[in-house]
């Protein structure tokens, strides 16, 4: 008989669960960027359990399962909360109600994905299928986990050289800026250049591209046609990357609704078994507590759970299509269906988009997990379990590393952690600075994503400061260089994939590791 869900696996899984859960905080807050963990926690998995001897492919794949829940649900914290920050920054906010955030969000975002994930299979799943074949073929012919270790170690020692002992430039400036055009900077980071490698050319680009696009083109435009300064036409800028992003969430929802009324098999009822029913009550009284330890009202706790359950499968049918999972956007849409009902306070409001963000991430993660253990052959329950495991561990992680980075480098919103999600957020909650660019980004974005072009990233790219972008892109054309060099393409292509991880993980940990450093030397 195989085994599956194991003490020694669900042990290693929340370690590194812990690891990763650390490591994709400080990448979101850093690089607003959070490729999914999947080749990282495979391979990683494989190696330990293997060199512990008599693993199988179900052992392995629940234990990566375990290991990879919190990465997303880091992200959806660092893709919300940090506003709450930026908005006070010398306000202390309760620790223990954004632990009842994560912890009930990781649980709604299993409860919902587990209702649906029949129907939500049928899609490709990209990630959750290269994550099956790269466990089977790492069985079967070899060891990858050098490539991952390497890449990870030589992360670690640069972030290190850079952040610590300050031997390393955190820049490089090519262009000082003028009273017209923007500095033109390249930010010196393994970890943006292994997101540049995983998510290739085409992403990257478009990335890159709209950063240029924007910063300029569109930032010293604005300024010769408007006469307004450089800083105005910045956050005309911003509000244009921002509606972008928002409108891709509403082109997602004219899609779903068309496919919908196309696709009559889609809109079947559910059978109300005893196990959906058991499940759905658990959700109410998961929602009822949170609005009872948070600020969260009851109207809106209303609202915010059916939006969850749309939002969950909004994020399950993207990540199943395209890899892609812009949790951030679905919590803004629930947020502005709350603003309909109300005007929530602005801890209300931070607190709708956080518990939202993370049951989307963490429902796209099981999505994906379950769709490799479909293809090996997992027992599912086995995997919807070590995602509730590590779902809960890692919400748990993720708020003390917020919290963490938040005492050691004192906050968000800054060129060191701009945590551009959260400032969307912030902008949101506050009231727009420019609505009719924003309205005008907003259409674009709609338009752009039904014609099948990635309108997130765009914004994205719009949105973020010329450094970052130019280093995710610069990352993505050295990845591609390689590969266009290389005789065996498809074992460089897994191989880049492992590196780009590593460097991800690897200056992502030694981050954390240097913040934990600096509050003990605080404290």
């Amino acid at each position: 008989m195989n085994k599956d869900l194991t003490f020694r696996g669900a042990l290693i899984g929340l370690l590194g669960c812990i690891i990763i859960t650390c490591s994709s905080m400080y990448s979101a807050l850093r690089m607003g960027a959070l490729p999914w963990p999947s080749a990282f926690v495979t391979v990683l998995s494989m190696a330990v359990l293997t060199a512990l001897g008599k693993t199988n492919l179900h052992e392995i794949n629940v234990t990566h399962t375990i290991m990879s829940a919190g990465a997303m649900v880091a992200g959806g914290l660092a893709f919300t909360l940090p506003g709450l920050w930026m908005t006070e920054p010398d306000s202390g906010f309760p620790f223990f109600k954004f632990m009842v955030l994560a912890i009930g969000g990781a649980l709604l975002g299993t409860i919902f994905t587990y209702l649906n994930k029949d129907r939500l299979l049928e899609q490709p799943f990209p990630i959750g299928t290269s994550s099956s074949q790269t466990l089977e073929v790492g069985i079967e012919h070899g060891k990858p986990a050098l490539w991952l270790f390497a890449s990870f170690a030589a992360a670690a020692l640069f972030t290190v050289l850079r952040d610590a002992l300050g031997l390393i430039p955190a820049v490089i400036v090519l262009f000082a800026g003028s009273a017209v055009l923007p500095a033109f900077t390249i930010w010196l980071s393994p970890m943006a250049m292994g997101i540049g490698a995983i998510i290739g050319p085409g992403l990257s680009l478009y990335w890159l591209g709209s950063s240029l696009a924007a910063n300029f083109v569109l930032v010293p435009g604005l300024q010769w046609i408007g006469s307004i300064g450089q800083a105005g036409a910045v956050v005309i800028k911003e509000n244009l990357g921002l509606g972008l992003m928002i409108g891709t969430g509403v082109g997602i929802l004219i899609k779903l609704l068309i496919d919908l009324v196309k696709d009559r098999s889609s809109r079947a009822a559910y059978k109300l078994d005893r196990t959906r029913l058991i499940l759905v009550a658990c959700s109410l009284v998961i929602m009822a507590l949170v609005v009872l330890f948070t600020d969260i009202g009851i109207v809106d706790g209303i609202i915010t759970l059916v939006g969850i359950f749309i939002a969950t499968n909004l994020s399950g049918v993207l990540t199943g299509q395209t890899g892609i999972n812009p949790m951030e956007i679905f919590a803004m849409l629930v947020l502005l269906a709350c603003g309909l009902a109300g005007r929530p306070t602005a801890i209300q409001s931070f607190s709708i988009t956080a518990i939202v963000a993370v049951s989307c991430g963490l429902g796209g993660d099981i999505l994906n997990d379950l769709k490799s253990g479909k293809l090996l052959g997992t027992d599912n329950r086995k995997q919807v379990i070590g995602e509730a495991i590590g779902g809960v561990a890692g919400a748990v992680t993720a708020v003390f590393a917020l919290y963490i980075l938040k005492k050691a480098f004192g906050g968000f919103g800054t060129e060191f952690f701009p945590a551009p999600q959260a400032a969307a957020v912030k902008s949101m909650v506050e009231g727009l600075s420019s609505p009719l660019t924003f309205l005008v980004g907003m259409g674009l974005g709609v338009a752009l994503y039904l014609l099948g072009l990635p309108a997130a990233t765009i914004g994205l790219g719009a949105y973020l400061s010329i450094n970052i972008s130019s280093i995710v892109g610069i990352g993505s054309l050295l990845a591609s260089a390689f590969k266009a060099l290389s005789r065996d393409k498809s074992s460089l292509s897994a191989k880049m994939n492992l590196v780009g991880s590593g460097f991800l993980g690897g200056e992502g940990a030694a981050g954390v590791i240097i913040a934990l450093a600096m509050v003990a030397r605080l404290s």
